[in-house]
């Protein structure tokens, strides 16, 4: 339960960073609406995993994924492509995700 929720809080965490844009500082409801309620989802949901894994393991993951699938979002809602540079750093944190996930032996409690 505890990867559906972490997976819950990076998707919520993601639109609500992809909204920041269309908030345009604050000054659109629906968009500012979509922020605080996404971030309020993902920061509660957290708090939850942290309860029963460690906080480096979830914070390495959250953010791994979530850089990755927000570049990716980005590139394909608002036309920001990323250059070559960037893929393969975002490449680089995908496989520390994944040595994270194969080969960590810290203990989810």
């Amino acid at each position: 339960m505890v990867y559906l929720y972490l997976m819950i809080a990076i998707v919520a965490e993601v639109f609500a960073t992809l909204a920041l844009k269309p908030a345009e500082g604050f000054t659109k409801i629906g968009p500012s609406i979509v922020v605080i309620l996404g971030y309020a989802i993902s920061f509660y949901l957290l708090s939850v995993i942290l309860k029963t894994m460690p906080v480096g393991i979830t914070y390495a993951i959250w953010s791994g994924v979530g850089i990755v699938l927000t570049a990716v979002l980005a590139a394909v809602f608002f036309k920001q492509t990323p250059d070559t540079p960037a893929i393969i750093g975002m490449g680089f944190i995908v496989a520390g995700v994944m040595i994270i996930q194969i080969f960590s032996q810290t203990q989810i409690d």
